[in-house]
């Protein structure tokens, strides 16, 4: 357990993962955003020195071809949607130090660093692999530059790395009749030379690193210790991508590029060496002394689908070029929506600045802290369950604590607060030094707020909090002070005084959290400055000051704007879907897209399946090989092309649509038996999830 005194300010280093580039901010990078600004607001309101970086992701196919789409060049792309980026998660409140872009000099020129140091010590390795080539075009073609005709539902007209009508992801060897998506042409197979980073090399040390110094908490040592103890043990990472390819040359190559992944968290270095660089111009080894100097620490904030680049791949970049390991990366769930996975036909793929428009964003602060742990359990957003918490914790009771008496009842004292009794200051105390069993010992209420917001447990801290509200508001109750302002105003001043000196403190507690709020209370009581930790004691408590008038600090969550937040979102789908422009004869190949009629559409049976193993595929980057239960039928095997999505040990247990019917395929791997039905592509490819009280076998229409 902390002590409630700091001798020496921690010096600190947090960073969130990177939106990529090619798209809006919705909730899930809210939820990331808001957890990590909440610990950085408690460090640097705990008198640390704390620093918080982010960038916008910007390399690699996607990016190209989103930018070819809109005709205009990357650059432009990325520098126009990092400012919505920014835009979006600021709105949150989430308080950037520096928010960068990944394709900066200082990136390049760090990446090209660290690439150099860790292959002049003899951890870069090359080797031939076979790749799509385009004579007519002369180059070798990333997944996304070949289309062709799915392997698995004929679909025609899909990407060399999945299909958009049944989600199935394949080899780009795989499709058929593929054909260069620029010209037309239908690709051979051709060697080229790539570059792999000797990750193997590092399995003693990267296994220390997760078991010792609380890098990373016990439910993800447990996933870790899972590849590194695997039988063929930690693999060769390919680094580099044949051009075309927006990103970063690698020096000393032609015509070869650093795959995203190597410098996206380097990015993280970026920005802070961009910030360090303006803002401390005096000092040049401000930036080594975060990122070389034990004393100093790094803390990153990403969720559990990229926790394998995280703590596997980075750390070992790091150790092997030179540079301190993180101290420590919190890993955290998925956000759903009332129960689901975030849809986009329901309404409830909500995008950041849609949320904005309705709905006041320190409302989804407090909710999502009041349900964010340690751990990385995913976290589920019920919007009956974010009014009712939203007016009656906080509005109802730390709100309302303030606002009932800051109006008419000291109008009639001239806004001017009393003295404190010896009894009025042993509530406040109570506020501050109420013993709290924790563990083995007993600590004081405030060591035990402050020492789980550093363990990022914020459900606790919230429930502290509401629980302290809840005893200063039965004083205010039990004293009654609109009753005692007609019968003995000097009472009611007392009255008065002790419960905004209470709502200070709490403040002060709330103030990572809601900081708008915290702050407005500061102002109402006159006081400068953003509320901090050190503020809690007894020995400058506000007597005999003016106050000034009362303004609205938040009011309570109106339920048609959240009805009509879902319905705008529902709506903009619609919308996006018929304007979308007809797709140009960009090849030869495109043929009409395929219709089924109703009699075929019949023949398809739904049934719901639980998955009851999952497991990675060896040699399929993209498989998951799953067991489902489908309850009178059996346990199918199944082989679905979701890994970009999904985890195989987060899959256990869960419910899911299944193709029951499907004719066995024989794949290498194993025989399929079935078909995971899902929406989306990429990292926000949804597995359709049915009722949560069905069972598995029932049949779905």
């Amino acid at each position: 357990m902390n002590s409630s005194s700091q001798r020496n300010p921690r010096r600190i280093l947090v960073t969130s993962a990177l939106p990529y580039a090619n798209g809006p901010i919705h909730l899930g990078h809210v939820l990331e955003g808001i957890q990590t600004d909440i610990w950085v607001r408690f460090q640097k309101a705990n008198g640390n020195e704390c620093y918080f970086f982010c960038a916008d992701d910007t390399h690699g196919t996607p990016v190209m071809l989103a930018a070819r789409k809109e005709g205009i060049a990357p650059e432009q792309l990325i520098e126009r949607v990092q400012k919505e980026h920014h835009k979006d998660l600021s709105s949150f409140g989430v308080w950037y130090d520096n928010y960068d872009s990944t394709n900066s000099d200082e990136n390049r020129l760090i990446s090209e660093e660290i690439y150099l140091k860790l292959k002049e010590k003899g951890h870069i390795a090359r080797r031939s692999i076979e790749q799509a080539y385009c004579e007519h075009d002369q180059m070798f073609l990333p997944d996304r530059f070949i289309k062709g005709t799915c392997p698995n539902c004929k679909s025609k007209d899909q990407y060399g790395d999945n299909c958009e009508v049944c989600g199935a992801t394949y080899s780009p060897k795989d499709l058929i009749d593929s054909h260069c998506a620029l010209c037309g042409t239908s690709p051979v197979r051709k060697d080229s030379e790539h570059i792999f980073f000797k990750l193997g090399e590092f399995q003693n040390f990267l296994k220390h690193w997760i078991e010792n110094g609380n890098h990373v908490v016990e439910g993800v040592q447990k996933k870790l210790r899972e590849w590194l103890d695997s039988e063929d043990g930690l693999q060769d990472w390919d680094i580099s991508r044949d051009g075309p390819y927006f990103g970063f040359e690698i020096p000393g190559e032609k015509n070869k590029y650093f795959y995203v992944w190597l410098d996206a968290p380097i990015g993280y270095m970026a920005s802070s060496k961009n910030f360090f660089k303006r803002e401390f111009p005096n000092e040049p080894g401000k930036f080594d002394s975060f990122w070389k100097d034990g004393n100093a620490e790094i803390v990153h904030f990403i969720g559990k689908d990229i926790l394998y680049f995280h703590t596997l791949f980075w750390p070992a970049m790091l150790h092997g070029s030179g540079y301190q390991t993180p101290k420590n990366v919190h890993v955290h769930g998925f956000i759903t929506v009332n129960g689901e996975k975030m849809s986009k036909s329901r309404g409830t793929f909500i995008n950041a600045n849609t949320y904005v428009k309705y709905l006041d964003p320190e409302h989804l602060r407090f909710y999502l802290a009041g349900k964010l742990s340690s751990g990385m359990d995913d976290l589920d957003l019920s919007f009956d369950d974010y009014t009712a918490r939203v007016n009656s914790d906080l509005v109802g009771n730390l709100v309302n604590l303030v606002s009932r008496i800051s109006t008419s009842i000291l109008d009639q004292l001239d806004r001017t607060l009393g003295v404190l009794s010896t009894e009025d200051k042993e509530l406040l105390n109570e506020l501050l030094n109420q013993p709290i069993k924790s563990g083995t010992g007993e600590y004081a209420v405030r060591d035990i707020i402050k020492n789980a917001y550093e363990q990022k447990n914020y459900a606790r801290v919230m429930r502290e909090i509401t629980r302290l509200g809840d005893t200063v508001n039965r004083y205010v109750n039990d004293n009654a002070p609109w009753k005692l302002i007609k019968e003995n105003p000097e009472k009611a001043r007392e009255v008065v005084t002790t419960t905004l000196n209470a709502s200070r403190f709490l403040a002060v507690y709330l103030y990572p959290v809601v900081p708008k709020i915290s702050e407005q209370i500061y102002k109402l009581l006159n006081l400068e400055g953003t509320p901090q930790f050190q503020d809690l004691n007894l020995a400058n408590i506000l007597e005999k000051t003016k106050v000034n008038p009362y303004e609205m600090i938040t009011k309570r969550v109106d339920e048609k704007a959240i009805s009509a937040m879902l319905e705008e979102n529902k709506q903009s789908v619609d919308a996006s879907k018929k304007d979308e422009p007809a797709k140009t004869n960009e090849s030869p190949a495109k043929e009409e897209r395929l219709e089924i009629s109703i009699d075929d559409l019949a023949k398809v049976e739904l049934r719901v399946g639980q998955i009851v193993e999952a497991g990675p595929v060896e040699g399929a980057d993209k498989l998951v090989n799953v067991k489902v239960d489908l309850g009178e039928l059996g346990i199918k095997n199944v082989f679905a092309g979701i890994k970009v999505a999904y985890q195989p040990e987060d899959l256990k247990g869960m419910k899911v649509v299944v193709v029951a019917n499907l004719k066995p395929r024989k794949m290498k791997f194993g025989i399929s038996e079935a078909m995971l039905m899902a929406s989306g592509e990429g990292e926000s490819l949804s597995l359709f999830i049915p009722h949560r009280d069905a069972k598995p076998g029932d049949k779905l229409k």
